[in-house]
């Protein structure tokens, strides 16, 4: 009997030590459980799944409808380098020749674009690919353009000027 602790303070199961009186315990729970706060979380908790679910109907509905999920095409990543030749009578022969990069397939063109003319790369424009317009004046812009296969897109890949 002597050193052992009485009944009334011992711990419960719970780890919380027995009280000699109600009140303490009367008052702690009312504290943890005030009427004015007992609905705040779930108050937050349908706040938050309203918003989840109206951000995951955006993006279903984006796809759904097409508008993320079109990519414009991009234009090659293709080199071309220019020769010009005296014609004579101030008019050069300017050829394009595609020395790198990107190879471009069939369904796209690519031209060369002067003002004295316009000659299309034939087949699918790789590394070697050549064009040619003849007659074009001195100090004339050149250009080599590509046009996507559905006609809509459109890049100079390279351009230069004849010499004056």
């Amino acid at each position: 009997m002597f050193g052992e602790t009485p009944i009334s303070a011992r711990p419960r199961r719970g780890g919380i030590p027995r009280a000699s009186t109600g009140c303490t315990i009367i008052k702690l729970h009312a504290l943890l459980e005030r009427e004015d706060e007992r609905a705040v979380l779930p108050i937050i908790g349908v706040i938050l799944m309203v918003a989840i679910t109206v951000i995951l109907a955006a993006v279903v509905s984006s796809f759904v409808f097409g508008i993320g999920g079109q990519v414009q095409p991009s234009s090659p990543n293709a080199n071309f380098q220019f020769d010009y030749s005296d014609a004579g009578g101030g008019t050069y022969n300017v050829t394009a020749r595609h020395t790198g990069g990107d190879t471009i397939p069939q369904p796209e063109t690519v031209k060369l674009l002067t003002p004295g003319g316009t000659d299309e790369f034939d087949g699918a424009v790789s590394a070697g690919s050549i064009a040619t317009v003849t007659g074009v004046d001195a100090g004339a812009t050149v250009r080599v353009i590509w046009v996507s296969a559905n006609g809509e897109d459109s890049a100079v890949l390279a351009s230069g000027t004849t010499p004056s």
